[in-house]
This record gives structure tokens, sequence and C-alpha cells, in this order.
């Protein structure tokens, strides 16, 4: 997460911005590679182990924040323990899936922005008008097709590839950036997304991780002590807990101090 992988996807940003902003025929094509003209379809969306590979890469991307999300949860629960799990990693990872594969996406663009999916162009027998990815005057009502929320939940997985031990990092980067093109061309190919969709889908990814990366962990400004992360759960969660254990005839003592 250093300048350099910042400045490559703020390049990559610009270059396919421009190009299939000057020729979005372009998306049209390589969505052509996974229709079927004949069967007028795009025949991998039938395929069931297909699928179930659909599925599962969201398995995977959700059991790398399972632990941080029991971990909050545990802590909710019982204020007076420790966290599991360290405080920065649980805001990290939480924090950037919530934004890139939530807020952004399906709360923000995929409501707002009426570019339709691939699958119900007229190009591919569908009913209504394509448009380019930087229009958002498309026919679409909801949840629509720019940009990718599978896309993005696949490309988060570089959030836990950033805190990988260093020896490790280039690995899990790379790991971490095959999951999520291998995911976004299964998208493409079920007829769902625009190869744009999912390419920016990736970019905004990247930027919301390096962003929350920097502010926690490379800033010193900014960056937050896990004691300190650990210890506002705490302020926030003991009134509740104090008021289960005056129900269940339980006293407690007043909330740690920070």
């Amino acid at each position: 997460m250093n300048r350099t992988g910042l400045f490559i996807a703020l390049a990559l940003w610009v270059v396919i911005g421009l190009v299939f902003g000057l020729y979005p025929e372009l998306d049209l094509k390589l969505a052509s590679l996974f229709f079927d003209p004949e069967t007028r379809s795009f025949p991998l969306k039938l395929s069931g182990f297909a699928g179930f590979a659909r599925d599962a890469a969201m398995w995977i991307a959700w059991a790398f924040a399972l632990p941080s999300i029991v971990a909050l949860v545990v802590k909710l629960i019982r204020p007076d323990r420790p966290l599991m799990i360290k405080g920065r990693t649980i805001v990290f990872l939480l924090a950037t899936l919530a934004l890139s594969a939530g807020v952004l996406t399906n709360l923000t663009f995929k409501s707002y922005w009426g570019r339709p999916r691939p699958v119900v162009v007229t190009e591919f027998a569908g009913n209504q008008q394509f448009v380019p990815w930087w229009d958002p005057r498309g026919g679409c009502g909801r949840n629509c097709s720019f940009f990718s929320g599978e896309g993005a939940t696949a490309f988060w997985t570089l959030a836990p590839a950033a805190l990988a031990p260093p020896a490790l990092r280039p690995l899990a980067y790379a790991g971490a950036t095959l999951f999520g093109a291998l995911t976004s061309a299964l998208r493409m190919a079920f007829g769902g997304h625009f190869f744009t969709d999912v390419a920016v889908a990736g970019l905004v990814t990247f930027l919301v991780i390096w962003l929350a990366h920097a502010l926690i962990y490379r800033w010193p400004k900014t960056t937050p002590s896990d004691a300190a992360i650990d210890a506002l759960l705490t302020r926030i969660a003991w009134p509740g807990y104090r008021l289960r254990r005056r129900l269940f005839g339980r006293r407690t003592g007043p909330a740690p101090s920070p």
C-alpha cells in the first residue's frame, strides 16, 4: 500500500475511463465474448458449477472478515474483556469492506446510477438501451450494473493481504488481485456486468483500502492505537453491559478508564 500502487491505480482509472468513454462499444464487444447468439443467452449463467463458484467466491471473501466480526460482537457483549483481535485490524477490515462493498456500491451507485446490466440490453436480447459507464441515465431502476458489488467484495481481499507479513505480502497482493479478476470475469460471463463495472469496482476498492491503510497504519497524525480502539468500544458497550447485569442481579463497577 505505497504511493507506487496508488499511482498505478490512478493511471489505470484514467486510461480505462478515457478509452471506454471514447469507445463505449468496447464494453459490448467484451460482453459479447460470453453471449451465445443461437440461444440468445449467456450460457454460463445456467451452469450449476459456475453458480457454485460465484457463491464460493463470496464465502471466501467473507471468511476473511468473519474473525473481525466475531471479535467485535464478543467485545460489544462482554466489554469487560479485551479484544480478541487487534483493534486496528478490526477497524481496517470492517470499515473498508463496509465502504467498498456496501456504501459505495449498493447504497450509492447501484441504487442511483441507472446503467442496465448486459443481460437486459437490446444487443443481448434484452429490452433496455445500452449506456456507457459514465452515463447514469439508463433505464435500470434498482440494483443496476455500475459498479459491481461482488467485484468490489472480491477485490476487497486486498485489505487482508495488506496485513500479511512483509515477506508474504507481494504474494498475498497477487493472490487477491487474481481472485478479484477471476470473480469479476465470472460476473461478466453471467451477463451481470460489463468490463467497466468490474474494473471500476476493483479500482474504487483499492483506493478505499489505500486511504484507510494510510489513516490507520501509516500517517502518524491519524494512526490510532489498538488500546485506544479497545477502550472506545468498552465505553460504547458498557452501559448495555451494566443494564444486562442488573437485570440478572449481578453488579458491575464503573467502566474502565481509557
